[in-house]
């Protein structure tokens, strides 16, 4: 009886032994947790802003249920002081378009002359407050503010009124006397001006005066928002436990395995073909699928690496589900970033995935770690990795920054898109991608690429200070592998 052949060559028995222990990215589990994250974060939003609207209406209004303008002094040697046109939208005269805002919201001031004259506030149509105060010397208020409280003025020059303010018949809302008077209007639609004057139009007004408005819809807005942030809290931490929950039975699975072998962080690229002379004129606008989809996925991305930071933080473990998603986001990046403006080394279009491509030009891994570091997880990004975010601004310009969060800038625009610049150059001009500027290129991305692992929490290695050039690993090159990267001719 013939027994079956054994694997002949390394490659087939790693191979084999592969195919028992490879295990697909369970997508539904992390999808889960992706949502999940998203829609609790989007939660707090609704429930912090109706806490605040709940508090406020339980802690700041008076008696009467206002809330009130601390008092302000408003003072002019003219006749009268008025407001610029107060527009609340529609005709009020048009039953189709008119609508009733007292139902929403009821206005008060209060007005105090600090003299002994009787004081008068009103509110009337704006054409009417305009024809009573044609050629009558005011001043308008431009702007008020009572926290700290200023006011500018607009002044008017002119004459006396024709008449007392109280003779008038066409103020909505009106009142006037000696002491404190106040004025409660429920605001309709229309353009309005508000008026204060001395009751017997004598010139020089000077008031102490306060704002207050009441509105039932204030709380219920509050209760609405903070019962929508709970039904999304629930909702989300739901998708999130049920997720973790998944993701952890598979890693409990995915750990017992051997762990992945290689350099924790594996970057490599190729020059497989003459670039095009030209072709890099338009990627930025063949890459535009990619980059919709990788706004979404980093958005992903940074909410995975939330939830591994309290995974790796009580566990010590980065679940094997969620390590192999963003390693897929990285992966995908990388690729898109090679064909596009990164380094343009190849003008194969990037596949749409996640997974590996082991046949296209730019290929990236990491080595998911067994074990990490509780206390290194709490200082990783905001310390330990400063000093690499300097050097990422240097490399990168604007896309060191974006990494690091920080604002640092670089007069050339950074060293990587430089060098790009060079290696477009001289495609369009000679028709050749430069072996060195390869190296270098592709050196620099592999910098960048380990300390997003880095900052990521997929590794606890520190991203080494050097400059490891060329188109593979430098364990690849070390054990005889060719360098691919050699001027090519178009």
């Amino acid at each position: 009886m013939t027994s079956p052949a054994a694997p002949t060559s390394a490659a087939e028995q790693g191979k084999g032994g592969n195919e028992g222990t490879h295990r697909s990215v369970p997508v539904g589990w992390v999808v889960m947790v992706v949502v999940g994250g998203i829609i609790t974060l989007l939660s707090l939003g609704p429930l912090l802003g109706g806490g605040l609207l709940i508090a406020a209406d339980a802690t700041q209004k008076d008696s009467d249920g206002f809330f009130t303008s601390p008092d302000g002094r408003l003072e002019t040697t003219s006749y009268a002081i008025t407001s610029d046109e107060i527009d609340l939208g529609a005709d009020p005269t048009d039953n189709d378009t008119r609508f009733d805002l007292g139902d929403f919201v009821t206005i008060r001031m209060d007005v105090e002359s600090s003299s002994e004259s009787p004081v008068f506030v009103g509110i009337g149509p704006q054409a009417d407050v305009a024809r009573y105060l044609k050629g009558v010397e005011r001043a308008t208020v431009e702007d008020l503010s009572f926290d700290p409280f200023s006011v500018r003025y607009r002044y008017e020059a002119g004459g006396a009124p024709s008449g007392e303010p109280t003779g008038e018949d066409f103020w909505v809302a009106s009142a006037h006397g000696p002491g404190r008077q106040t004025l409660e209007w429920e605001p309709e639609s229309g353009n309005w001006s508000v008026v204060i004057m001395n009751a017997d139009a004598e010139r020089g007004v000077s008031v102490d005066a306060a704002i207050a408005a009441k509105s039932p819809w204030v709380l219920r807005v509050g209760v609405g928002l903070a019962v929508a942030g709970v039904i999304a809290l629930l909702v989300g931490a739901t998708l999130l436990v049920v997720g973790v929950i998944g993701l952890a039975r598979q890693a409990h699975f995915d750990l017992a395995g051997p762990p992945s072998p290689g350099p924790p962080v594996q970057l490599d690229a190729r020059l497989d073909g003459p670039p095009s002379r030209w072709l890099w004129l338009v990627k930025w606008l063949l890459l535009i699928p990619h980059f919709i989809v990788l706004a979404v996925l980093w958005v992903a991305f940074f909410v995975v690496t939330l939830i591994a930071f309290f995974a790796i933080l009580f566990t010590a473990r980065y679940p094997r589900s969620l390590f192999e998603f963003n390693v897929g986001v990285l992966r995908w990046t990388w690729r898109v970033m090679y064909y596009g403006y990164s380094a343009l080394g190849t003008d194969r279009y990037p596949p749409f995935t996640l997974g590996e491509a082991p046949d296209y030009p730019a290929t990236l891994s990491v080595a998911h770690p067994e074990r990490l570091s509780r206390g290194l997880v709490l200082v990783k990004w905001w310390l330990l990795a400063i000093p690499q975010f300097f050097v990422l601004a240097i490399i990168g310009g604007s896309m060191g920054n974006a990494v690091s969060g920080l604002d640092w800038r670089v007069p050339f625009g950074g060293l990587l898109p430089l060098l790009v610049l060079f290696v477009a150059l001289s495609l369009l001009f000679v028709g050749r991608y430069p072996k060195g500027l390869f190296d270098l290129v592709v050196g620099l991305n592999r910098w960048v690429y380990r300390v997003l692992v880095y900052v990521s929490l997929m590794r606890d290695e520190y991203p080494p200070f050097r400059l490891d050039q060329g188109g593979p690993e430098p364990s690849e090159s070390s054990e005889g592998t060719p360098p691919s990267s050699t001027d090519v001719p178009a």
